[in-house]
Parts: C-alpha cells; sequence; structure tokens
C-alpha cells in the first residue's frame, strides 16, 4: 500500500463512533480526575498507578491499558508513552489524556483495531513527568506564556538533561571494542538525578519496555537518537554531526510511521525548519546530553524516539481539536509498531524461562535481554537475520529467521545448560611419569624456553 494511504486508511477505521472529547487544558487536580473517570468507566481494560511523586509533591500517575491490567502477559510487548517532560510543552501532556479517553471508548464501543491493540499490547501512558512545571506554565495561560516558563522542575533543573550520561561511556567503550547496550549506571547516579528522573529510571528498570515516544513542543518533528554527538571538540550548543545507532534504519522507520500518519509533520516545512520526511537524527539537529531516548536505548531494552508535535509550546485551547484530529492516528499507528521483528521465549531443557538471556542479531551491534518471565522482544526491518541467544551457564543457540512486514517472527530458544567437565585425577598407583616428562607436560612453553614471554 502506497505509504500516504496509510494514515487515511487508519483514520477511517478511527473515524467509526469516534466519541466527542472535551478540549481544555487540565491542571493538575483535573488531569487526576480525567484519568480516574477513564479508568471507571473502563475498569476491566486499566490501572492507575504512581511511579513516584513530583519535587513539590504531586504523583506522577500512568494510566494502563490491557486486557490482563496490572500482569505482565509472556510474549506480550509492553509500550508507554510520556508527555510534558518539560512543563510548559503541554500539546503532549492534552493528546495523551484525549488518547486515554479515546481507548476507553473506542473499545467499548467494538472498534475492532483498538480491541486487538489493547488485547496484544500493553500500554502505558504517563500525560505528565513535571506537574510542578506544568503549573508554573498554567498559571501565566497560553497568551502570556514566556518560552522558558515552567520548562524545568521546581528545583530549577531541565528533566531531558538529567538522566546518567550514558553516551560518553558508551562512545569510550565502543573505543575499546566495548557494548553499547545496557550500559551499568555510576555508582554515584541517584545523588545526580531529580525525584522525577529518579522516578522514571525506576519504572523504566521495573517493566521491559520495548518501544516508547516522549511527547514535546517548539517544532514539529519526529526525533530519533543518537541525540548526543560523539565528536566533543564542539562546544556550542548548536551543531549538526549526524550521529546513528546501530538500529539507524529502524528507528528512521518508528520516525517515519508517526510523521507520516501525522497531518502535516511529513510534510518537512514547519515552523521555520526543514527537516525531510518530517524526521531527524537528534545530533544531526543539535547535540543534547543527558537526554532520556538515548538512556532508554543504552539501559533498557526500549526504542524510543521523542516526537515535537507544536510550534507553538502552549497553544491555546481552541487549537486543541486541530491537533487532536492531527495527531490521533499517528499516537495509535506508534503504539502498532511494537508488534514487528521476532519476539519469542528463552527457556532451559526443562521450559523455564531463562530471566536476563542475551540476544545478538549478527550485524547489529546492539543486544536486548529476555524479561523476568523468558520472553523477548527485538524489533527488526523485515528482512533475514542471523540471531543468537545466550545466558551464563548455558549453551548458546543461533538460527536464521526471516521478517515479514506485519506481525512479528516467532522464535523459541531452548538452551541446554554448559556441560562442566572435572578435571582427570591420576592415581598414585597408575603409570608412573618420570620428572623430565612431567615438566615438559605442564610447564608452559615460554618457560621452557627460559625468559621469554
Amino acid at each position: 500500500m502506497a505509504r500516504w494511504l496509510r494514515p487515511l486508511v487508519g483514520a477511517l477505521l478511527l473515524l467509526e463512533g469516534a466519541a466527542a472529547l472535551s478540549f481544555l487544558h487540565h491542571r493538575y487536580e483535573e488531569l487526576v480526575q480525567a484519568l480516574f473517570r477513564v479508568q471507571s468507566q473502563c475498569p476491566y481494560i486499566t490501572r492507575i498507578y504512581s511511579i513516584g511523586r513530583s519535587v513539590e509533591g504531586r504523583h506522577l500517575y500512568v494510566l494502563e491499558f490491557s486486557d490482563h491490567p496490572g500482569i505482565h502477559e509472556p510474549l506480550e510487548p509492553e509500550f508507554k508513552y510520556v508527555g510534558n517532560m518539560h512543563g510548559n510543552e503541554v500539546l503532549g501532556r492534552e493528546l495523551l489524556l484525549q488518547l486515554s479517553e479515546f481507548l476507553c471508548e473506542e473499545y467499548r464501543r467494538g472498534n475492532e483495531r483498538i480491541t486487538r491493540l489493547i488485547h496484544d499490547t500493553r500500554i502505558h501512558i504517563m500525560p505528565s513527568m513535571n506537574p510542578d512545571g506544568y503549573e508554573v506554565a498554567a498559571k501565566q495561560g497560553p497568551d502570556s506564556n514566556g518560552y522558558l516558563t515552567g520548562r524545568n522542575n521546581a528545583n530549577g533543573v531541565d528533566l531531558n538533561r538529567n538522566f546518567p550520561d550514558l553516551n560518553t561511556l558508551m562512545y569510550y567503550s565502543r573505543e575499546i571494542s566495548g557494548p553499547n547496550h545496557h550500559i551499568p549506571l555510576p555508582d554515584n547516579w541517584k545523588s545526580q538525578v531529580e525525584p522525577e528522573t529518579l522516578a522514571v529510571i525506576q519504572w523504566i528498570s521495573s517493566y521491559n519496555f520495548v518501544l516508547s515516544a516522549n511527547l514535546h513542543g517548539g517544532a514539529v518533528v519526529a526525533n530519533y537518537p543518537y541525540d548526543k554527538s560523539q565528536d566533543q571538540r564542539f562546544r556550542s550548543h548548536r551543531r549538526t554531526v549526524n550521529t546513528p545507532t546501530p538500529d539507524d534504519k529502524l528507528f528512521q522507520k518508528l520516525a517515519k510511521t508517526y510523521s507520516y500518519a501525522h497531518s502535516w509533520m511529513h510534510r518537512g516545512w514547519n515552523c521555520g525548519d526543514y527537516f525531510a520526511d518530517g524526521i531527524t537524527n537528534g545530533a544531526s539537529w543539535y547535540s543534547l546530553s543527558k537526554g532520556m531516548q538515548d538512556f532508554n536505548y543504552l539501559y533498557t531494552n526500549c526504542f524510543e524516539i521523542t516526537l515535537e508535535l507544536s510550534c507553538n509550546k502552549f497553544p491555546p485551547e481552541e487549537d486543541l481539536e486541530r491537533q487532536w484530529m492531527a495527531n490521533r492516528e499517528a499516537l495509535v499507528a506508534f503504539i502498532e509498531e511494537v508488534h514487528q521483528g521476532i519476539k519469542g521465549m528463552v527457556s532451559d531443557e526443562n521450559n523455564n524461562g531463562i530471566a536476563g538471556a542475551v540476544i545478538s542479531v549478527q550485524g547489529i551491534s546492539h543486544d536486548i535481554t529476555s524479561g523476568d518471565t523468558g520472553d523477548y522482544f527485538r524489533l527488526l526491518l523485515p528482512g533475514t537475520y542471523t540471531v543468537t541467544a545466550s545466558a551464563e551457564g548455558y549453551q548458546p543457540l543461533t538460527v536464521t529467521t526471516t521478517v515479514g512486514p506485519a506481525a512479528p517472527s516467532l522464535v523459541h530458544f531452548q538452551l541446554k545448560q554448559e556441560v562442566v567437565r572435572k578435571p582427570v585425577e591420576r592415581k598414585a598407583s597408575g603409570t608412573r611419569m618420570n620428572n623430565k616428562a612431567l615438566q615438559k607436560k605442564v610447564v608452559p612453553r615460554a618457560t621452557r624456553r627460559g625468559t621469554q614471554r
């Protein structure tokens, strides 16, 4: 199907029975009420939980959609949306509230596409990561809001510059042929991050997220990793050094999925900037250190992109409905992208799941790991791949599989335990070896030749 037809077809599927929604800016108390209203309307497919509190004590609420809320079902991928990371970039916050109402209402109406999505995916929606900053921005209102008013949290910290800098560790590791995935955190990382950042890091460490997007404002473009350039010789804030990940082509496809399903993002010209296809590599736009999307990719199994959704950081209420209609299909289509590539179970010979098994794809130097139940999810473009599963204490297993353009290929790995060979003990009564023969048997060659090393 032609690329331009896909969003049209998807939008037509969503139009059937579309609910009338309220398009208002929601302060913190109103946001909480809206989330609990959705939960009360769809109690069997939703759950609300808090991942922590902001500096000023506001809950960082998440609304979960699933046919079994609160439970990870093996082979069902975990997806997340995060909005309002910068307190004055508010469109994402309102879009995620609209999306929550929409998913609930369309599920109740029997919309087949939405029903299938909720049954096959565990969706986590956090409308606001920075509720304190939002309250500062909201007091000014959309008409007089400053470009930076409310951007930071209550401690004055930009949360998208507050994650541990794993990029620098990765670039150094790459020079010595080390890993660029699941990079350990610095020992003192907790003392260097804000409460909101700490809560998110603990959150993404607790769930095996596969795909994610965080929603921003101030431009209209789908931005993908890496955000930070490797070249440290430049010190100015804005520079253009394209810095691709090992999954660059996949990230471009994910970004294009959103941009082409959006009403105008894919056109390229927006807010005085031009981005071909409405997408950009983050560092190619400008280098950003300690950002959330790079952290997701380098520390977890999650592939995250950043969505810049409006020229106006705090659009007026009369513009919210137009923005919702422009983003609705894109928000749904991007969730569906979690269902591609390969997935399966990694188990032992007794069919017990193996957690933390490493899944490597030949030719792509970025591994992922299996979750607590032994299931894994590896996003891949269509093609044929050689894939290896390995775990400590087990023999690695390699298979070749072909990935199609639709549903993910199911590839299971059953690993055999490594055979531990005990050293052979010679009995005293056995055949004796003279001293010269014994030395020749056990002494390293370099030692036999004298002092050569």
